[in-house]
């Protein structure tokens, strides 16, 4: 069990920054998705073995209260059968007993041993969610030096950008803008030259 873990440990806390370094990686920040949710997968499968185990101790418990249940049973009753003189009762009852006695250390020590695993299992398992929120903390600061890195290049684009580039864009505004407002005038002066007329012609009748 602890080296299933260890092996899953091991890919968890992997030396991320050689693999952001990969050459044929074009975006360090896709790549670190990637490895956070393939550590994410690795963290479930954790989790699974950790609820197996939980059932393991369960299961060693139960098994150990019925062995140790019969191995006082059958103690009591190879006692009676002794002090009755019945040697095939008692030997059967101490034959009995020495299997349950043997079974209920069994169960108890792996009991004891599944506990301890489990404790060992949670402090890894919580060690392994720390880890991983600090990598998505990590992510969101990546995130924002990379926003402010975007930010910084398009305005160095803008603000050294060659002063005849910049003049020829506002040449080209002025004239776009211009082509409108004719546009804009010649509509309008269209819809109001009926308008126009009939008061030319009106004044001229008075």
């Amino acid at each position: 069990m602890e080296n299933i873990f260890t092996r899953m440990k091991e890919s968890i806390t992997a030396d991320l920054h050689q693999m952001l370094d990969k050459k044929e990686e074009k975006n360090p920040m896709t790549a670190l998705d990637n490895y956070l949710r393939q550590s994410e997968l690795q963290k479930e499968k954790v989790k699974k073995l950790l609820q197996r185990q939980y059932q393991l101790k369960e299961q060693f418990t139960s098994e150990y209260h019925q062995a140790d249940d019969l191995r006082t049973k059958r103690k009591k009753q190879a006692e009676i059968a002794k002090q009755a003189n019945e040697t095939d009762l008692y030997n059967f009852a101490q034959s009995e007993f020495e299997e349950y006695d043997h079974r209920a250390n069994r169960m108890q020590e792996a009991r004891e041993n599944a506990v301890e695993q489990i404790e060992q299992l949670e402090k890894n398992y919580k060690e392994m969610n720390h880890k991983l929120k600090n990598m998505r903390l990590k992510r969101m600061e990546l995130m924002g030096r990379e926003n402010v890195a975007r930010t910084n290049q398009k305005m160095n684009q803008i603000l050294h950008e060659d002063s005849s580039t910049s003049v020829d864009r506002f040449q080209e505004l002025e004239q776009f803008i211009e082509t409108i407002e004719k546009k804009v005038n010649k509509a309008y002066y269209k819809s109001t030259f009926d308008q126009k007329i009939a008061d030319l012609e009106k004044e001229m009748m008075s």
